[in-house]
Formats: structure tokens, C-alpha cells, sequence
């Protein structure tokens, strides 16, 4: 039901030939099969350099721990939800985007060992991938927190490092209540991170909610679902620790830049279709 309400809000997603959008689509995702076993094996090696296979393996036997444990809150799990305004504060949340990082960096490694990716674990059972569409096919929702996301691309583009960008959002009332768009996370075809955006209301139509409100939510995007993948949805949610206060910022600029927009007469500067990405940030991790 959840997947079918975002479905409908999505405004974007008109106008896209499945056969036209297919073949680009899949043009850019050539890039993401066929990875070679021994070219998963370097990453992986890579993510352990410099320690032992005992040290190395006990090592992530903890962090996949930390990942999967079980716990009554999200706020539990992600090292989330601290907000003091004193020195221990701050040193918690610095300690919960290191932590962040390392989540990242482990998801990706596992799945490399296995020559997969968070794309193509995203694209799992998908055989033709189309501009537009929402991957995996009913979108992704967590009951528990609350949260949900989705995945797709627009039709390639020369020159452009980003394949598609996974759109997060949060629905604080529950999967029939109001939904609210957080962030974008742009990645490339072998799903590194490339770019954080936000984008105009118009773009993903969804429940607007002002910077404030929004910046609040982002602590409750907690993904602990098995579909496509446990990894992806940890991974996704690292991403979203590891960047609070970057995420925060862009929604700040997202409210000011649709405050100062000027558009045409008997148009809503959050309707206007000349206004779409909001704000930005680079990574280059």
C-alpha cells in the first residue's frame, strides 16, 4: 500500500517510452555487470590491508554484529537520536559517523567478495531496467521505523558519472499517514556514492514538511528489512549517519533557495518544473 501511495505522488515519472528508457538505462548499467571475481577479490582484500586474516575476521564478525543486532529502537542500532548540546554529545555523534563509515565500507566489502554491489543487489530479479521505474519493484518499507525508499535512474545522459540516486523518506504516522521526502543519494553505475540533493516538492510530490521538521525526521530513517538486500538497507542507512549534519544543511538550502525563487506568474515556487534539484553536495569519499 505504501509503495502504491508513493507510486501515485510521483510526478516525475511520466512521459518515459519503457522501450526508449530500457535500452539507455541499461546502456549505463553495462558498466555494472560482469565484474570479475578476481576484480571482487581486490576490493575485498583491500577493505582488510595491513591486518591479519584472525585479527581481520574477528574484526568483521563485530562490525557484522553491530550491523545486525536486533535491537527495540532504531535509534539503538544506528547510535542515533543523541542530541546533547555538551562535549559528550558531540563526541557520541562523532563516534556514530565513524561508526557509520565503517558500516559503509563493510556492506560494500561483502558484497564484493561476491563480485555484487548495492545495484545490483537493488536490480536483483530485474531483467530489464527502465528509466523512471521504482526499484525494487514495490519500493522498500520498514514498519518499524517508518521509513521507506526507492531507487531509479533517468535516461543516460554523455558525460554524466551518476547512474541514479535512491530517493529516502520517512512516514512518521505510519505507511497510510503523510510521507516526507529527506534526501537523494546519487550513485554511479557500480553504486559508489557520487552526490546528497534535495529536490523541489514537485519532483517527488510528497507531504511537504519545512526544514525544521525535516532535519528532525532524519535521525528515524532506520532501514532493517531483508528485501532487496539486508546490506543495501544498512548501507543506505549508514549513508544517511554518516551525512546527518551534510543532509541538514542541504535541507536548510533546499528551504531557502524555493523561498527566494521567483516563478512565473500563478505558479507555486514548489510546482515550478524550471526549479527541480534544490541543492547538492559532491562526494568524492
Amino acid at each position: 500500500m505504501c509503495g502504491r501511495s508513493a507510486l501515485r505522488r510521483w510526478g516525475a515519472c511520466q512521459g518515459c517510452t519503457a522501450a526508449t528508457a530500457s535500452s539507455r538505462a541499461l546502456r549505463r548499467w553495462g558498466t555494472c555487470q560482469g565484474r570479475s571475481a578476481t576484480a571482487a577479490g581486490t576490493t575485498a582484500s583491500s577493505f582488510a590491508k595491513g591486518v591479519t586474516s584472525t585479527t581481520a575476521s574477528r574484526a568483521a564478525s563485530r562490525r557484522y554484529a553491530a550491523i545486525g543486532t536486533a535491537t527495540s529502537s532504531p535509534e539503538a542500532t544506528s547510535g542515533r537520536g543523541r542530541r546533547s548540546a555538551g562535549p559528550g554529545g558531540i563526541w557520541l555523534m562523532s563516534a556514530a559517523r565513524d561508526q557509520a563509515r565503517t558500516e559503509i565500507a563493510f556492506c560494500e566489502a561483502v558484497l564484493a567478495k561476491g563480485g555484487l554491489n548495492v545495484l545490483s543487489e537493488t536490480f536483483a530479479g530485474v531483467t530489464d531496467i527502465a528509466a523512471w521505474e521504482h526499484y525494487p519493484p514495490g519500493e522498500v518499507f520498514d514498519p518499524a521505523s517508518n521509513a521507506q525508499w526507492f531507487y531509479h535512474c533517468h535516461p543516460a545522459e554523455k558525460g554524466s558519472a551518476e547512474h541514479g540516486h535512491f530517493h529516502c523518506f520517512l512516514r512518521p504516522e505510519g505507511p497510510e499517514g503523510p510521507i516526507h521526502h529527506l534526501c537523494a543519494v546519487g550513485v554511479d553505475a557500480h553504486g559508489r556514492l557520487v552526490r546528497l540533493f534535495t529536490v523541489n516538492q514537485w519532483v517527488v510530490g510528497d507531504d511537504w514538511a519545512d526544514a525544521d521538521t525535516t532535519i528532525a525526521l532524519l535521525a528515524q530513517f532506520d532501514m532493517q528489512m531483508p528485501r532487496p538486500s539486508y546490506l543495501v538497507n544498512r548501507w543506505l542507512t549508514a549513508v544517511l549517519v554518516a551525512y546527518e549534519d551534510e543532509i541538514a544543511a542541504l535541507v536548510r538550502q533546499r528551504d531557502a533557495v524555493i523561498a527566494a525563487h521567483q516563478p512565473p506568474e500563478g505558479v507555486a515556487a514548489r510546482e515550478d518544473r524550471a526549479l527541480e534539484v534544490t541543492s547538492e553536495l559532491l562526494l568524492g569519499r
